[in-house]
């Protein structure tokens, strides 16, 4: 059931089909929804620091842009790589927009929500920026809301957990 997760089919922001698998070569993914217009969207900087500081070590973060809230992710792909790379430096990989709540939900948010966060709640999304540390080997290793910044200590402690297995 977890190499499942990590064979989800995706698309790539530039419209390439992919996996999770493939995205990270294997390794480790921090799976985050994003949006361009959102008070949270500052934590493009701190989610870039990540990728450059683990990226060497098997973590890939992964975003996901969603307009499911407040409209927050109106571009087409272009506007939105375009955004990404100018605004924050984003080099980390990026898929094709996607809800992640509701009948509409893709299948990696239909399995990503089952995880809960941790105070023990799983479910839906709750906003932009929601965050999903998942295994090399397809598990969602933790959970964290969107005002948890993705530097935070609890965030940085449960990568160096995945990455030291």
């Amino acid at each position: 059931m977890a190499d499942d997760l990590l064979d989800t089919p995706l698309t790539t922001l530039q419209g390439e089909p992919t996996t999770l698998r493939d995205l990270t070569g294997g390794g480790a993914a921090l799976v985050v929804n994003v949006a361009s217009r959102c008070g949270l969207t500052p934590q493009y900087t701190q989610l870039e620091a990540l990728q450059q500081q683990y990226g060497g070590r098997g973590l890939t973060v992964v975003g996901v842009p969603c307009n499911q809230f407040g409209g927050q992710e109106p571009g087409v792909p272009a506007e939105i790589a375009g955004f990404c790379s100018a605004t924050y430096g984003v080099t980390f990989p990026m898929t094709e927009k996607l809800e992640v709540n509701g009948p509409g939900a893709h299948p990696l948010f239909q399995r990503l929500t089952q995880a809960p966060d941790v105070s023990g709640a799983a479910g839906d999304v709750q906003w932009n920026f929601e965050k999903w540390l998942v295994t090399p080997e397809g598990e969602v290793a933790a959970r964290f809301r969107p005002t948890t910044q993705p530097d935070a200590p609890e965030v940085r402690h449960v990568i160096e957990e995945v990455l030291h297995r």
